[in-house]
């Protein structure tokens, strides 16, 4: 198969190779050498994070689970209930629980960025994991055209092949009809 990049382009494509993206350059490319195509992009994505893009992550992952929420639930149940039992002494954070507030509200302040943030992230994780399936199913395609395009050449010789084997049996079939006939004929 020493076909070009131009010929694929033209042939599977429908298109010329200045038309080409740079992903779909590399799919041909990866057709021609006999390449794998598919890679670990999560590899790729974790290779470039930064610690603050790892700490995100994990506020994130954090912050979003059950467990979080039930262990702040339980805070805040713990909070009220010792400042309402240490109201009648000499409470802490005596209720309308304004020190409280504080608290939630510069939780709230720091850990929505962050999230959103982690977010920004997954949407790009989810763009490359989008860009390395179209290459990977375009491959696919591409391949499974080259072997449709194969057993259509198989096919096609096995046809020409019986084809000519069907003449020669005529043939000969033809001289031993006349063979027989002539037999036939003598006395």
């Amino acid at each position: 198969m020493n076909k070009t990049i131009e010929e694929l382009a033209n042939r599977w494509l429908k298109r010329k190779p200045d038309g080409l993206s740079a992903l779909e350059n590399r799919v041909l490319q990866s057709t021609l050498e006999r390449t794998t195509i598919s890679k670990d992009t999560n590899k790729a994505v974790a290779f470039h994070q930064t610690f603050g893009d790892r700490l995100a992550d994990t506020i994130a992952r954090i912050g979003g689970s059950w467990s979080f929420i039930l262990t702040f639930i339980a805070f805040l149940i713990l909070w009220t209930a010792g400042n309402v039992w240490l109201l009648t002494r000499d409470a802490f954070d005596p209720y309308p629980f304004i020190f409280l507030n504080l608290v939630l509200s510069m939780v709230a302040a720091l850990q929505a960025p962050v999230i959103m943030m982690a977010q920004n992230r997954q949407t790009e994780r989810d763009r490359i994991d989008a860009a390395h399936d179209y290459e990977v199913n375009l491959k696919a395609e591409i391949e499974i055209m080259a072997l449709h395009e194969k057993l259509d050449e198989l096919r096609h010789s096995q046809i020409v092949g019986m084809r000519d084997e069907i003449a020669q049996l005529a043939e000969q079939v033809k001289r031993i009809d006349e063979i027989l006939s002539k037999q036939r004929t003598r006395p």
